[in-house]
């Protein structure tokens, strides 16, 4: 019997039982959908956080004084100045950009509104080695820093958290602890990096900072960038050796700084990320198991159904092959519009969560070549034992059967 025949045969004999065969495709509908959607978010979410490392600059390392452990034992004191970028910046080749940052929360005031945002004190290579680029106006230069001019830059969202735009107000003067600040400058947005959005900050210039609102020199970070022809873990190694030796910690002795690579948290976060998508998408693929089983106990039904219908076809001429390949077709019929039903529902799901949940997705060809591909194997996995036990019917048997 040609293949065609017997795919038609098997469409008639779906299309007789729509209903009922409506019912046995939809755990395979259910499993592909869930599939798809789900690795679909996990996708998304992977590429969030690819845009996020690009976004924040995966080869940017911290130095914090904040959080080092000494003796087994959390210790929480300032240790680093600006003197220790200074000595970063000037004893190692592996940098492209040092950056010493005070920050905290200050009250804002602009008019009649008052807000409470993180005030940044830092250089102005700053917008270079984080990648932030000027909306309008400029970014403070050494000039200012020196000179401790009470100028600061805005971030992107901050002109509508008081109530006016980027153009309008720029060159107007907001309040900082009471003390009056110029607005040269307003920020491109940048996004939430996760667990903070730098488009509510504000930047003044670190000497203004130390000497006008914490009365300082410390510094709670050193933000570092790595030269393209240097790597992390040589930066790392640099960065130690040089606060080890401004610090004159003993050998042996504990650190008084950390030292965290950016770059490393988001590679755990993606790698977490994707463990949990080939989980959730382990889950769902469950339902396809449990559709197969509902197709094979379908398939065992119709056979005794039409076990008179395959005695008269084996009387005809039709050999065990036929006969074998005419049910183990229909179930990967079936698999297949269940597949191809779950495909669509699973795209369009996948739609929905990104355009009204706000959820980032990202359908592959992978995922829904494999998730179609592993619907067809169920249906022949599934399919074998009612197939072969359509064609060992004896012929004589199956014309008595009523």
């Amino acid at each position: 019997m040609l293949l065609g025949e017997t795919t038609l045969i098997a469409l008639q004999s779906i299309r007789g039982n729509l209903f009922r065969a409506t019912l046995t495709m939809l755990g395979i509908i259910i499993g592909v959908a869930a599939v798809i959607t789900m690795v679909a978010l996990g996708a998304g979410a992977q590429q969030a956080i690819d845009e996020q490392m690009e976004a924040l600059g995966g080869d940017i390392l911290s130095v914090s004084s904040a959080g080092f452990f000494s003796r087994g034992i959390a210790r929480n004191q300032q240790t680093l100045t600006t003197g220790d970028a200074l000595a970063l910046a000037q004893q190692s080749v592996s940098f492209g950009g040092v950056v010493p940052e005070i920050n905290g929360r200050r009250q804002i005031k602009y008019g009649n509104k008052n807000l409470n945002l993180t005030v940044l004190g830092t250089t102005p290579n700053y917008a270079d080695v984080h990648l932030f680029s000027i909306a309008t106006g400029r970014m403070f230069n050494q000039s200012d820093d020196s000179a401790r001019r009470r100028v600061v830059v805005l971030g992107a969202e901050v002109p509508n958290m008081l109530d006016t735009d980027a153009t309008g107000i720029l060159g107007k003067t907001i309040q900082i602890r009471s003390i009056s600040f110029d607005v040269i400058g307003v920020l491109e947005a940048k996004g939430s990096s996760g667990w903070h959005n730098p488009d509510d900050d504000i930047w003044i210039p670190l000497s203004t900072a130390q000497f006008r609102v914490t009365g300082s020199d410390f510094v709670e970070t050193i933000s570092i960038k790595v030269r393209e022809d240097s790597s992390i873990e040589l930066a790392m190694v640099d960065i130690e050796s040089v606060l080890r030796r401004e610090h004159k910690i003993l050998p042996g002795a504990d650190n008084d700084f950390s030292i965290m690579n950016r770059k490393q948290f988001l590679d755990t976060r993606q790698e977490a990320t994707e463990i949990f998508t080939y989980l959730l998408a382990g889950i769902a693929a469950v339902s396809l198991l449990v559709g197969g089983i509902g197709i094979m106990n379908i398939m065992l039904v119709t056979v005794t159904e039409r076990t008179r219908e395959i005695g008269i076809r084996k009387a005809m001429g039709a050999t065990n092959g036929n006969i074998m390949l005419q049910f183990l077709v229909e179930a990967m019929v079936l698999c297949l519009l269940g597949g191809g039903i779950g495909l669509a529902l699973g795209i369009g799901a996948a739609y929905i969560a990104a355009e009204f949940a706000g959820w980032q997705t990202q359908v592959s060809f992978v995922s829904v070549a494999t998730a179609f591909t592993f619907s067809a194997a169920v249906g022949l996995v599934f399919g074998i034992w009612p197939a072969k036990r359509a064609a060992g019917l004896d012929p004589i048997e199956a014309l008595r059967h009523e």
